[in-house]
Order: structure tokens, then C-alpha cells, then sequence
């Protein structure tokens, strides 16, 4: 039997940024037909985004979810432009800005609660006209865990070229990193970032881990938390290995091949390596909720917004990645699989 089609939200992304042009150059790529498409925002700043990247779409324009016949056709575009009259700069931050992508995000994740989508696209987020717009929380993620009611664990992912990485704290001062070094809070981000690849394809995830102190020995907590959060690992069945010095971990693991994924103890011991390995290649998964949402891992890119640069690669790669994932979703639920 042939799974139906799965339904996809995609946002626009900042207005100011490359994030409309990227959506616009998206909808033009044949994957996205595999997919019910629902792109959410306003219609001037598709329009903007299509000006911008040459693009043209047979969008049908809809004001309600509840107006979509999925029978007329897979792209739909959901317009919240009523009632409003912003006027959107590119390259420039604003709290207009701001709530227009508050309004769509906010709109995808109650789709999402009602089951009328199964995973979210969107394009790249300024967090400073969020922040201008409304949003109270630190980051995109812990707005949409609290929109979605998530009590359990949940992290942000990074991505490149299907090599994952999961961090134990994230933006945080380095000063406060050791006391987080726990191996409760070590074990967390191997089990969601092994089941999150599983739902991407690898069935058997290889999973690094980083050591903290160099050379993973100047210190006590590989001794006493890291080698104990892996050891716990493998008696649950994961494929779990390290720690790997931070200094040649990304070459044992990403370059040499050895893993499908890594976790780190802290923000930049991942990021530094994998930027550099990838940065224009990059996708960020946020972990741990119901449904995929992936972005490109990269900023709005104001230096070269409206210029028609934007590199569409990102923004493909988190597409795939959130179509494989809702996919295998609906496969396991559809024949009673957990996950």
C-alpha cells in the first residue's frame, strides 16, 4: 500500500533576510512534489521573494487551512496578510518583522498539534526581530517545545552532509559548562540523537562522544561522567564510542568516516568543527519534538539579501531531511512501530 502523502508547512523566514528567496527557489525543486506543500506567510513577501530569485509558482492562495482540497493540487499558499500593512527593509531588523514570523511560526505548530501537518520547513529566522516582535524565550526551539506542550528532553541538532551532532549544553557561558557534565545529563542528547538518525535512514547509528578536558584526559570528567554516560549507552544498545579529544575528533569521525554522529559537552567544541568542514552545507533539526522541523543552519544573511546569492543547498538539505523524517513517522505508526 502506498503511504499518502505527507503534509510539509513551510515558512518564509525573516522577511528582510535571504529566507523568501530561498523558499521561492525551493518550491521550484521536483522533491517538493512528493509533498503536500503548505507555505505560510504573507503573500507580499512571496511575491518579494520571487522577484528576487526569478521564480514563478502555480501556488493556490488559500486564508484557512480549512479551505485546502489536497484533490486541487500538492502546493498551497496560506495567507496571513490580513488586517496588516508592514512594510518590511531588507537587511534590516524590526519588530514588524518579528511578528510576521511569530504569526506563521505559531500558526505551523498548531497545525502541527492538530495532525493537519506532519513536519515544518522554514527559512532562516533573525533573532533579534523576534525578539523585537514578541518572542520571550531564547532561542526558536524552546518557543516551539513550549507551543507544543513538550515536558521531555529536547536539543538542537546540526547537520552536514547526513553527519549529525548533538551538543550537552548549548548557549551557555564556558565558565558554567563543568557543573553541566553530568552523566544523567550526557546520556540525554546520545538517546535522542540515536533515534533521531534511525528515523533519517541509519539503522544503526555510530555514535562519537567528545571528551571535555584535552586530550580527554587533563581533568576528572571523562573519568567520572563521560565514560559512564557511554558505558550506559551501550548496555542500552547504542553504538556508542569516545571519547574522542575535541582537537581530532571531527577528522576520527566526520573526515575518516568512523561515526554517523557526535555528541559534544559544549557549543563551540561542535560548531568550530563542523563550520569548518561544512558551513554551506549546513542543517539544523530541532530534536525531541513530535514532528521534524529543520531550517538551514546558516544566519539571514543580510550582507547578501535581495542580491539573488543565497546559496539553495541548506535549504534543500533540511527540506530531505524533514520530508525522511515524517515519512518514517507515518511508516511506524501506520504498522504500530514505536518511536
Amino acid at each position: 500500500m502506498l503511504q499518502k502523502k505527507i503534509n510539509i508547512a513551510i515558512l518564509l523566514g525573516d522577511p528582510s533576510g535571504i529566507g523568501p528567496e530561498l523558499v521561492s527557489k525551493l518550491l521550484s525543486e521536483e522533491i517538493t512534489n512528493k509533498a503536500n506543500i503548505i507555505v505560510i506567510g504573507e503573500k507580499n513577501i512571496l511575491e518579494n521573494g520571487n522577484k528576487i530569485s526569478g521564480k514563478s509558482h502555480n501556488l493556490k492562495f488559500v486564508e484557512s487551512f480549512d479551505q485546502i482540497n489536497f484533490e486541487d493540487g500538492n502546493k498551497f499558499f496560506l495567507d496571513i496578510s490580513k488586517d496588516k500593512n508592514y512594510h518590511y527593509k531588507i537587511a534590516e531588523c524590526s519588530e514588524q518583522s518579528g511578528k510576521s514570523v511569530l504569526e506563521a511560526l505559531n500558526l505551523a505548530l498548531d497545525l502541527a498539534k492538530e495532525n493537519k501537518v506532519q513536519a515544518i520547513n522554514f527559512g532562516p529566522f533573525n533573532k533579534t526581530s523576534l525578539k523585537l516582535g514578541g518572542n520571550k524565550f531564547p532561542d526558536e526551539l524552546h518557543l516551539m517545545a513550549e507551543r507544543l506542550d513538550i515536558k521531555n528532553y529536547f536539543c538542537e541538532f546540526n547537520v552536514v552532509d547526513n553527519f549529525w551532532t548533538a551538543r550537552v549544553t548549548s548557549h551557555i557561558p564556558i565558565s558554567e559548562v563543568p557543573s553541566h557534565i553530568k552523566k544523567e545529563k550526557i546520556i540525554k542528547p546520545i538517546l535522542l540523537i540515536n533515534e533521531a538518525m534511525k528515523l533519517n535512514g541509519i539503522k544503526n547509528p555510530r555514535v562519537a562522544v567528545q571528551a571535555l578536558n584535552p586530550h580527554a584526559e587533563f581533568g576528572t570528567e571523562e573519568k567520572n561522567e563521560i565514560i559512564p554516560a557511554i558505558e550506559e549507552a551501550k548496555a542500552l544498545g547504542i553504538n556508542a564510542d569516545g571519547p574522542l579529544p575535541c582537537d581530532t575528533s571531527f577528522i576520527t569521525a566526520f573526515k575518516n568516516k568512523n561515526h554517523d554522529c557526535i555528541v559534544g559537552m559544549y557549543h563551540d567544541a561542535l560548531q568550530s568543527g563542523l563550520k569548518a568542514f561544512g558551513f554551506d552545507r549546513g542543517v539544523t533539526v530541532q530534536g525531541g519534538l513530535p514532528i521534524p522541523i529543520t531550517t538551514p543552519a546558516h544566519g539571514t544573511a543580510f550582507d547578501i539579501a535581495g542580491k539573488n546569492k543565497a546559496n539553495l543547498k541548506p535549504t534543500l538539505n533540511s527540506f530531505k531531511i524533514a520530508l525522511a523524517m515524517a515519512e518514517s513517522l507515518q511508516y511506524k505508526g501506520e504498522r504500530g512501530i514505536p518511536h
